[in-house]
């Protein structure tokens, strides 16, 4: 049995399937049409073939570093085994591609087992931040803990009154910075505030400006400096928020990100909206982080948590339909 049909096996008793599926629907349709496209022909996986899966990942936006490897490695592979059948090189390509991501062994979520466990929301203006902090507020709430949200996002028109619209409407507290003042001052009173009142999570929504990396840099770390000093050890994670549909750019954006704070997993939104999912393996290769939730999406429940192989075989489906 070939990797896409065990994945087709375990898929069916993941309750997240139909979300997969659905929120995938434009990636599948985009990737497996064109696989299915090297099947016209196919002789093997000479330089041609070779060259025309390299397009197709490229098309996918795995990125021309990450799809290069994914390139040798099905070369090398298919030599190796002696495949000559085009299904058994698609599975030997979904293979390689779950291999990839698998490759690093993540660490566990830190939750604090001593008090409030505290998550730092970054992310350019526009990645779906806000939203997002929302939707995690109530995948918390569905598994029975409290929340608390910490408005410190003051210097985007509006950022402020988006948040407390959103914490009014899952009826949970949200400290308020001040717009235009310190964000560290409302991480400050909201770190106060969750341990008072014994809340589980606080989520911290931040402010996602890139034009100047050195204050960037200057206001993240004074940032974690508070927190550390209200709870020790927090921010316990630290997650960037990317657009899934900015593609590569979204890439480079987040390695600012990752060269200012400590970021320890990658949120992706908007998945739902485009062609080009294979953004994720290009992310996890390029990154070296774990994507941890995705968005599938616009309703608050359409945030879930990512699964590797759930992610493969929506993305991949379309390959078993005759």
């Amino acid at each position: 049995m070939g990797i896409l049909s065990k994945l087709k096996n375990t898929f069916s008793s993941k309750k997240d399937g139909d979300r997969y599926l659905s929120g995938l629907n434009k990636s599948k349709k985009s990737f497996s049409e064109r696989i299915r496209r090297l099947a016209v022909g196919f002789a093997g996986v000479d330089e041609a073939f070779l060259e025309e899966l390299m397009i197709v990942l490229l098309e996918a936006d795995i990125g021309i570093k990450t799809a290069q490897k994914i390139v040798d490695e099905v070369e090398n592979r298919a030599m190796d085994r002696k495949l000559k059948k085009f299904n058994e090189i698609t599975d030997c390509l979904i293979e390689v591609m779950r291999d990839m991501y698998c490759a690093k062994e993540d660490a566990p979520f830190h939750k604090n087992t001593d008090g409030p466990t505290v998550i730092l929301m970054v992310g350019v203006n526009g990645s779906g931040k806000t939203t997002t902090t929302a939707k995690l507020t109530k995948r918390f709430q569905e598994e029975g803990s409290s929340v608390a949200l910490a408005a410190a996002d003051t210097f985007r028109a509006g950022a402020i009154d988006q948040l407390a619209t959103w914490a009014q409407r899952l009826d949970v507290p949200c400290i308020k910075g001040r717009e235009g003042g310190d964000p560290s001052a409302a991480l400050v009173d909201a770190c106060r505030y969750v341990k008072e009142h014994q809340i589980d999570y606080l989520i911290g929504d931040t402010a996602g400006r890139l034009q100047n990396k050195a204050n960037l840099m200057k206001e993240l770390e004074k940032m974690r400096r508070v927190i550390e000093r209200e709870i020790p050890g927090a921010p316990h994670e630290v997650w960037l928020v990317l657009d899934a549909t900015t593609g590569q750019n979204g890439i480079s954006q987040a390695q600012i990100f990752l060269e200012t704070t400590n970021v320890t997993g990658i949120i992706l939104t908007k998945l739902d909206g485009t062609a080009k999912g294979g953004i994720v393996i290009a992310i996890r290769e390029q990154l070296g982080l774990p994507v941890k939730y995705i968005g599938l999406g616009e309703t608050v429940d359409d945030l879930r948590p990512f699964d590797i192989d759930s992610y493969l075989y929506s993305m991949c489906e379309g390959l078993l339909e005759e």
